[in-house]
């Protein structure tokens, strides 16, 4: 059953990659969270079970960042200048970021997790442009502040929360005038760096801890759950992409809200 609620939810992960730029992270993390902690109350994966959902998560976003993007390139959807150097700033921070979380207890970051998605909701009903983008908006470059600290400071928090920061670079991207079609689509490359430099620095920190998980498992990765997840997400990958692009902009934008919602309640009652 654990293994089939992964793939399951996998599936989900990638839908919500295509359609709402969501790498796996606001997913996984939470169902794996649930499942390892039921699971495995009290022994040494149970006690680590924030850090190897986070860790899982990062390592999913990797497959889910690369075929969404693929899907988006083909469907005409992406726009290079918004890429780089943003995005190197990004994979900067998620450095930091992924080493801050390996040395911190796994309840000070689900409480982090929580409280991110509060601000994150309250910011995109507040914040006027997010839910209604006005039909004469005209597009504006990323200013140099926005790029490298924005960069930074994205990827340090969604490293760190093994979300892939598409809940900050969507509504960033949405304020420089993008409809919610491009800012979703902009938000699975920009989720890459993320991805990789928390994969890696979860793998290699998770060492200095001298726990052994057993053996499937690579540092806080695990492998088997990965594979699972990752298959789901294939299949959610190819049948969301028929709707890239075709949902009304303010519903597109309505839902996203939503689901940062469920997320977050799911989350809590945790």
């Amino acid at each position: 059953m654990f293994y089939v609620l992964l793939a399951c939810f996998g599936c989900l992960s990638g839908v919500t990659a295509v359609l709402f730029g969501f790498g796996g992270g606001f997913v996984v993390v939470p169902l794996m969270y649930r499942m390892l902690m039921a699971h495995h109350s009290g022994d040494v994966i149970g006690e680590s079970a924030m850090h190897i959902a986070v860790a899982t998560s990062t390592c999913v976003m990797i497959v889910n960042a690369l075929v969404a993007t693929a899907k988006h390139h083909r469907a005409g959807q992406m726009i290079r200048h918004y890429l780089w150097p943003f995005g190197g700033f990004i994979a900067l921070g998620a450095i930091f970021g992924a080493a801050a979380a390996t040395w911190l207890n796994g309840e000070v970051i689900r409480y982090a997790f929580i409280a991110y998605l509060g601000l994150t909701i309250l910011d995109c009903l507040l914040r006027r442009g997010f839910l209604t983008r006005a039909s004469d908006a005209v597009l504006r470059p990323l200013a140099p502040m926005e790029t490298a600290l924005g960069g930074t400071t994205i990827g340090i928090i969604a490293t760190f929360l093994g979300v892939g920061g598409s809940v900050m670079t969507v509504p960033l991207l949405r304020r420089c005038g993008l409809n919610m079609s491009h800012a979703t689509s902009m938000a699975n490359p920009l989720s890459l760096p993320v991805a990789l430099a928390g994969t890696v620095t979860y793998m290699a920190l998770a060492s200095f801890t001298g726990t052994d998980f057993g053996p499937w498992f690579v540092g806080y990765v695990d492998l088997m759950a990965f594979v699972v997840l990752t298959l789901g997400a294939l299949l959610g990958i190819r049948l969301a992409t028929p709707w890239i692009g075709r949902i009304p902009d303010r519903l597109h934008a309505r839902v996203y809200v939503g689901l940062l919602m469920v997320v977050m309640v799911g989350m809590w009652l945790g």
